[in-house]
């Protein structure tokens, strides 16, 4: 992993959790704190006031286990995947953007969805409705979306016929793009080669 780290010897540190790609907080690494997060797999910082280094959750319990570490493309930026084990603000609050903040609209939500039924597929807990598709194997999913894809063309019929309750066809729609993503998730198809498909089609 390449990492091109500052003149004052820092990089930033985005931190994200793995479940649901909701981005937690931001801090600084130096080449020490990276260091330690690679060989213990728990965050570490550089604390910039104290001039010192920092396991996050050291006194509060709020440690964050590390999944996955990557760059971006100039490698003058760390992205920290994490499994939290308790809030990342000071505050109390789950994530340090949460003042003032909107719920994940487009794409932006797809990926938390994702990222949910990936867990869902990972940890397969008691009770969960993916879990219980993804259980059935591909047969689960795949009915679902066939069902689903029929629901969402009766409801889009019944909207041009000026029928049909209000909202219809978006929710029948999101049962549909709920349910392929888990057909996806059985098979071990990333949504993102979905998207690659599709830009390859672009003209």
């Amino acid at each position: 992993m390449e990492v091109s780290f500052g003149s004052d010897g820092l990089v930033p540190g985005i931190v994200q959790d793995a479940a649901t790609g909701r981005v937690l907080m931001l801090a600084y690494l130096n080449e020490e704190a990276l260091a330690a997060t690679i060989s213990t797999g728990e965050v570490h910082f550089w604390s910039r006031s104290r001039n010192e280094l920092w396991r996050k959750g050291a006194t509060s319990g709020a440690t964050m286990a590390v999944r996955r570490i990557r760059t971006d493309c100039d490698g003058d930026a760390i992205l920290l995947e994490v499994d939290p084990a308790g809030p990342a603000c000071h505050t109390g609050a789950e994530t340090c953007f949460s003042q003032g903040g909107s719920p994940a609209r487009g794409f932006a939500a797809l990926e938390r969805l994702w990222a949910t039924i990936t867990d869902r597929s990972a940890r397969r807990p008691d009770g969960s409705y993916t879990a219980s598709l993804l259980a059935a194997g591909v047969d689960g999913p795949a009915r679902k979306v066939i069902e689903e894809a029929a629901e969402t063309a009766l409801a889009a019929k019944d909207h041009a016929a000026g029928t049909g309750p209000p909202g219809r066809v978006a929710e029948e729609a999101a049962d549909l793009v709920y349910h392929l993503l888990v057909l996806l998730a059985e098979r071990d198809v990333d949504p993102a080669d979905v998207l690659g498909v599709l830009a390859a089609r672009e003209r």
